[in-house]
This record gives C-alpha cells, sequence and structure tokens, in this order.
C-alpha cells in the first residue's frame, strides 16, 4: 500500500523574518525545559534518534517565521478544529512564534477586503507555504466551491503560484473525502491531482491528527526538506506502518480473542475488534503511537474499529465499516481467522503472516488432554 519511498524534497528558504522564540516563548510561560522537551517528542514523531533533539530545537531557534495561507474548500473545518487543538506546542505558539499565518478564513482577525489584501500581499511575496483543508470540484468549472466571487480552484492556483510548498491536511484535501464519493457529484479531487509545480506533502485523516502537521513543519523548518514519503505522498514517519501493526489490541488479535457483539465481554475486556469492521490491517497511520487530544485516546482504544480513514476512497473502499474486510491484498487476515490449523502454524513460523493460529488453536492449547488429567490423578 505505501509503495516505492521517495527521497526528502529540499525547499528554497522562505526569507521570511527571524524571531527570537525562546523570548517570544517566555512571554507565555513556556519554559526552556518544556520547549526541549516538544523537541524530543518531535523527533520521535519523526523517527529520528533523540540526539536529534538537539538540533530541533537549535533549528527552530533560528528558524525564520515562515508565511502560511490556509486556505478552506470542500470541507467541514475539522482539520481546523484539530489544528486550534495543538497541545504540543499550543495553537497560539504555532500561530505567534513559528509560522506566521497571514491567511486562514476561520481564526484571523480580519474579514472580507482586509483578509484578502494579507493573502494577496503573501501570495506575491511568495516563499510561504499553503495548507489546503477540503476538496476541489472541477465539475462545471468548479462552481459548486466559490469563495469571495471565485472558485476554489482560481483561488489554489493563485495561492500555490510563489509557494514553496503544499501541505494538504485532512482526506478531503488529500484524496477528495466525502465530497469525492461515489458518485461524486461535484468531480472533486484531492490537491496533488491540480499541483505539480511545487511539492505536495499529503496529511490524510478525518481530521488531520496536527502531531504530523506540526512534525512536518519542524521537519522543514529543521531541515529545508519535506519528509520522506511514499507513492501516496504520505510523510512515511506518520504513515509508513499500518494501524494493526501498533495497535495496543494486537495482542488479542494473535491470541484469537475477538469481540463478537457490541457490548459482550470480549468488547469490555478490550479484545481485538476486527470482526466488527476495524480496518486496521488495511489502514496506514500512527494513530495507535500519537493518538488524539493531547495524545489520551484513539477510536479503537475507545472500543470503535478503525474505518481506514487515512486511505484513499476510504469512504467506498471501507465500507460497510460494521463489516469485517473480506480479504486484505498481501495480508491474509481471513486465513488467520477462519482457516486455522497446521497451515496457519506453519506461515506464522515462517513469518510469512506474522500472527498467531486463532481462537481454535489457542482453545486446543489451552484444554488438557484426557491422558493428562489421568495422569494427574
Amino acid at each position: 500500500m505505501t509503495g516505492e519511498r521517495l527521497d526528502p524534497l529540499t525547499l528554497p528558504s522562505t526569507g521570511g523574518e527571524t524571531l527570537d522564540l525562546m523570548a517570544a516563548l517566555a512571554r507565555r510561560g513556556v519554559s526552556r525545559r518544556d520547549f526541549l522537551k516538544f523537541c524530543t517528542i518531535m523527533a520521535g514523531v519523526l523517527a529520528l534518534p533523540g540526539s536529534k533533539a538537539s538540533r530541533l530545537a537549535s533549528a527552530l531557534e533560528s528558524a525564520p517565521r515562515t508565511p502560511v495561507v490556509w486556505l478552506e474548500f470542500q470541507d467541514c473545518a475539522g482539520c481546523t478544529e484539530s489544528f486550534l487543538r495543538a497541545s504540543r506546542p499550543t495553537v497560539a505558539e504555532i500561530v505567534l512564534d513559528v509560522l506566521s499565518v497571514d491567511y486562514h478564513e476561520t481564526i484571523m482577525a480580519a474579514a472580507g477586503k482586509q483578509a484578502e489584501e494579507a493573502k494577496a500581499a503573501t501570495v506575491e511575496a511568495g516563499g510561504h507555504l499553503v495548507i489546503v483543508e477540503g476538496s476541489i470540484p472541477l465539475k462545471d468549472n468548479g462552481i459548486y466551491c466559490c469563495i469571495g466571487g471565485r472558485t476554489a480552484l482560481d483561488i489554489l492556483r493563485e495561492a500555490t503560484r510563489n509557494a514553496t510548498a503544499v501541505i494538504a491536511v485532512g482526506n478531503c484535501a488529500t484524496f477528495g473525502g466525502i465530497p469525492a464519493a461515489n458518485p461524486n457529484p461535484t468531480s472533486a479531487v484531492g490537491v496533488d491531482r491540480l499541483v505539480e509545480h511545487i511539492p505536495v506533502v499529503n496529511l490524510p485523516g478525518c481530521p488531520l491528527n496536527v502531531v504530523n502537521l506540526t512534525a512536518t513543519v519542524v521537519h522543514y523548518l529543521t531541515f529545508g526538506t519535506l519528509p520522506a514519503m511514499d507513492s501516496l505522498h504520505r510523510p512515511l514517519f506518520a504513515f509508513g506502518k499500518r494501524i494493526h501493526d501498533n495497535c495496543e489490541r494486537r495482542a488479542h488479535f494473535d491470541a484469537g480473542q475477538f469481540v463478537e457483539a457490541w457490548g459482550d465481554e470480549g468488547h469490555r475486556l478490550g479484545w481485538c475488534l476486527y470482526k466488527m469492521g476495524c480496518k486496521g490491517p488495511e489502514t496506514y497511520h500512527n494513530c495507535p503511537t500519537v493518538r488524539y487530544n493531547d495524545g489520551t485516546s484513539w477510536p479503537v482504544m475507545a472500543g470503535h474499529g478503525c474505518i481506514g480513514c487515512s486511505e484513499p476512497r476510504f469512504w467506498d473502499t471501507m465500507t460497510p465499516f460494521y463489516k469485517r474486510l473480506p480479504e486484505v491484498p498481501g495480508f491474509g487476515v481471513e486465513a488467520t481467522v477462519d482457516k486455522l490449523g497446521l497451515v496457519a502454524v506453519a506461515a506464522t513460523a515462517a513469518g510469512v503472516a506474522a500472527h498467531a493460529i486463532g481462537s481454535a488453536v489457542r482453545k486446543k492449547a489451552a484444554a488438557p488432554t484426557e491422558a493428562s488429567q489421568e495422569q494427574e490423578e
């Protein structure tokens, strides 16, 4: 699913104004210790050695304020809501200290002519990042999403003209999302279908996990590059492994312990949700490790199966959400769950599926034989 690895992309410098980050953070009560802790967290999210945390700190302290134009098109503003709940660092620190968010319809103070002038000035100066939330309709010349009398398609082309890169956030901006679900009445598409002259990073999810946005920006500011990506332009640090690989319920899968009905004993005990429709085996995302709401929880941890919202066309390919996948290509989960026995044992031992043999073998191993019972007597 992740496909071919793409090299990190080196970007031109933004030329923005440099700020004294530590002084600015100190004014908001953020200590040096807190700042270094944040850099350590970012190093972990980016799958970098802990020793790189000091480099992240040095780069952020001397980085110019990167201008950002945040566009919203066919969306529900869920990714903006995720952004506003950023706590590592807080949204105020992102907006005021690391990034210069010059345009964002939802959170900017300016409106109307003033807002449009602010965006135009940033675009004209160039060297900015464009963050896009929501899909772009193409049908009937794009009239199904207009802002200030202009189509989303026109606004996107103008905003990216002198930009250094585009970060598409959420499944709608990356792959078209729900607006593009069959029959796709507005011919909605994701950003990378329309922008080819500058790099595009896809951060899917419904909504985006803001930790991944923060880490992408930190990587850019530190190394002058965008992170290494898969064939779908998703950064490998966040989308390089399946949810199933890091799920806290994985041990129950390996033991053949599955929830059979909502609210049953297995559900109360936190058993695997695969039979209830969980799409973790076919979904690439770091939800189990970074979680949501300040790292508090995520859907599977809370008792609901993954719906595959970081994958292309998930609304069509992953539904019905409460039915298990018939067979995951290249994975063979069904064989592990339904076709139990020595063949499954051999496959597991050989590392083909890397899973336990399932509930039947587990029960067989747990039950003492008659001969052993007689010997004990």
